[in-house]
């Protein structure tokens, strides 16, 4: 057997079954890690298009039903000053229904989240949420509800997952006909934890091949 060639295939065959729904948890601005990386859109010019925007190694990206679309989302100062959200922001400019904002960071990370704000009066139940991805895996999501912040729906959605991802896909509730997102947070690298969780599949595979190489060697004396 040749261990060089085998490795590789049963490192992706432990990475493709490994375990891919992550527990997630909500987190505010506060319980990010020291460093955290917050960007806003403050050196912007208003009606810049964000789909493929490129800011702070971060590609944004609007889909609608799926498929990247321009003239959706852009930068504008919409809705105004929140607890949250600050002009000039990333707004909604036009029919939101099948809208997405998809978030690609420029390494793994386990801590993500935005300020955010969507149309509607009250409180609103899965106001947005995120989906997260490590490539093309789908980790887990988590929806959170809207409050009045102070008069439009909205808040800070933050999760923390026990699984690196380096995607997030951000949805947002048609309770509203528009959102706007600001204040984009997230580590920039896994903590140790996350590492180990990564390493931990391939570090077993490694071992395997190794056993099976030996017993092969046995085999043929």
């Amino acid at each position: 057997m040749n261990i060089i060639k085998t490795l590789p295939l049963i490192s992706f065959f432990f990475l493709g079954v490994a375990p891919n729904k992550a527990a997630l948890n909500p987190i505010s601005p506060s319980d990010f890690a020291t460093g955290a990386v917050v960007l806003d859109f403050s050196a912007l010019a208003n009606f810049t298009e964000a789909n493929g925007l490129a800011l702070g190694g971060v590609l944004f990206q609007v889909t609608k039903n799926s498929a990247p679309t321009n003239g959706i989302v852009a930068i504008d100062n919409g809705p105004g000053i929140t607890g949250n959200v600050a002009p000039p922001n990333l707004v909604s400019i036009a029919d939101i229904d099948g809208v997405a904002v998809v978030v690609s960071l420029p390494n793994l990370t386990t801590q993500f989240g935005y300020g955010y704000a969507i149309r509607v009066e009250g409180s609103v139940a899965s106001a947005t949420t995120i989906n997260l991805f490590a490539g093309q895996t789908p980790i887990g999501s988590i929806s959170f509800t809207g409050t009045p912040d102070p008069q439009f729906a909205g808040g800070f959605a933050g999760v923390a997952s026990d699984s690196p991802f380096d995607r997030a896909v951000i949805e947002f509730s048609d309770a509203g006909d528009a959102f706007a997102l600001d204040n984009v947070t997230f580590v920039n690298g896994v903590s140790e934890q996350g590492a180990t969780v990564i390493l931990l599949p391939i570090g077993l595979c490694v071992l395997l091949c190794l056993r099976l190489g030996y017993r092969t060697q046995l085999e043929h004396h």
